[in-house]
């Protein structure tokens, strides 16, 4: 099929890759001239991994192509995605969709035959309807179909997710669009991927649902190893008994400095908004975003309270700055939180991050990056396991010891076993404090 992608940021030019790599033609288009050099040059905009490799093929085989100018390849498309950002907006934290609207334009000018237009930016219960009002307004005589098609693809392991989903979901009015969409992911049908057919809106809403409650479930455990911390039980045994019930499950029960990241936040804020414009307020989703915001500022403290109560004058090394591991993405990320608590209260920053580094440095002052963990940690007095980056795995905790000024260690993620630290002053999440 012929498709064209409108963005290419994460979630579109993932998408937009995978769907040339199950052998349709793809064109990406993006405003961003420089980013579409970039990208012809096969260089990535984004650190996602396989991606350059995935992209590089599909370009060679002819079937993945990226422009700035979408006349031609829109008037000849049987799909067109929208996949533009919706930030949260300033001021009221609901989704900007002054994006998606000015794409459904610059769309509805080129459209000829019959056309499937898909939302796969996150959106607001009704943005579809408005797409299908904008198209009809600009072009009365197209032949058209809205769709919604929510992605869940997880930062670091999204070529994974888009071609091994659990399920997809398209959400649509009829029965022509369902038939294109099927086709479009017919190679995913092959291994029996299920599909679910549902309204638009109820498509629309079934993202903000989905990560909501993934939300939740962070928030949960995050305040249970809290609890753990009081009474001094272990957070990760509590995990695992509940994680192995089939009604909870383990995925999400990590307890840790908070989510952040490009979709959590925003989308959990964007809900709670539609919720209020619809008087039917979410106290769960609404808590968990204040619980979520406490967390990552508790962490200064917790920080706090392992180097004596003060760190006033002294040097923390900060080990992992993105809001997980194999992404370079620094969007409400625990970290900018933490270094910013640290340095009101007097700490001067080491930092080191295996591909978050340009990305923070536009976001934060004063930090001094460094080359590598044992560089950050070089004359520190304490360091900080923020992200979970594998190579924070296996650290080699005798010359962590030796290269501290003190051998104080901050485990954000829970990722040693309290019997291999007892040489340090280890200190974890909602497990038992070493020495």
């Amino acid at each position: 099929m012929r498709v064209v992608m409108i963005g290419t940021g994460y979630v579109g030019l993932v998408s937009g890759t995978c769907f040339a790599d199950f052998g349709h033609q793809v064109t990406c288009i993006d405003k961003d001239q420089s980013k579409i050099d970039a990208l012809n040059e096969n260089i990535m905009p984004i650190f996602e991994p396989g991606l350059d490799t995935l992209v590089e093929n599909n370009v060679k085989a002819g079937r993945l192509t990226f422009t700035t100018d979408p006349a031609n390849a829109i008037s000849e498309a049987e799909v067109v995605f929208i996949a533009v950002g919706t930030p949260a907006r300033r001021g009221d934290g609901h989704a900007d969709l002054s994006y998606v609207y000015a794409a459904s334009e610059e769309i509805a000018g080129h459209l000829k035959d019959y056309t499937v237009v898909v939302t796969k930016s996150t959106v607001p219960v009704g943005t579809g309807d408005e797409v299908e009002a904008i198209i009809r307004k600009t072009n009365p005589d197209a032949d058209f179909d809205v769709a919604s098609n929510p992605e869940f693809l997880r930062e670091g392991a999204a070529i994974n997710d888009f071609k091994r989903p659990d399920r997809i979901v398209v959400g649509a009015h009829s029965e022509r669009a369902f038939a294109a969409m099927h086709e479009l992911y017919r190679p995913l049908f092959l291994n029996e991927t299920p599909l679910v057919k549902a309204e638009r809106r109820t498509a629309e809403l079934i993202k903000y649902a989905g990560n909501a409650f993934l939300a939740v479930k962070i928030s949960f455990i995050n305040e249970i190893s809290d609890l753990c911390d009081a009474v001094g039980a272990n957070v990760q045994q509590v995990a695992k008994g509940i994680g192995l019930d089939n009604r909870i499950g383990s995925k999400f029960l990590h307890a840790g400095p908070g989510y952040g990241g490009s979709c959590f936040p925003k989308d959990t804020l964007a809900l709670s908004k539609t919720a209020q414009d619809y008087k039917r307020p979410m106290t769960i989703v609404d808590t968990v975003i204040e619980v979520n915001r406490k967390r990552k500022e508790s962490m200064v403290t917790r920080i706090t309270d392992a180097c004596g109560g003060s760190v006033t004058g002294k040097t923390i090394a900060i080990l992992g700055l993105t809001f997980k591991p194999n992404t370079d993405d620094m969007r409400d990320s625990p970290s900018l939180v933490i270094i910013d608590g640290l340095q009101k209260a007097g700490a001067r920053i080491r930092a080191y991050d295996p591909e978050g580094m340009k990305e923070a440095s536009h976001m934060l002052e004063n930090v001094k990056f460094c080359s590598g963990a044992y560089d950050a940690m070089e004359g520190s007095n304490a360091a900080v396991i923020v992200t979970e980056w594998d190579e924070f795995r296996a650290l080699d905790l005798e010359r962590v010891k030796n290269t501290l000024s003190e051998p104080i260690l901050v485990d954000l993620r829970n990722i040693y076993p309290l019997e291999e630290v007892t040489e340090l002053d280890y200190h974890s999440i909602g497990r038992p404090v070493s020495g």
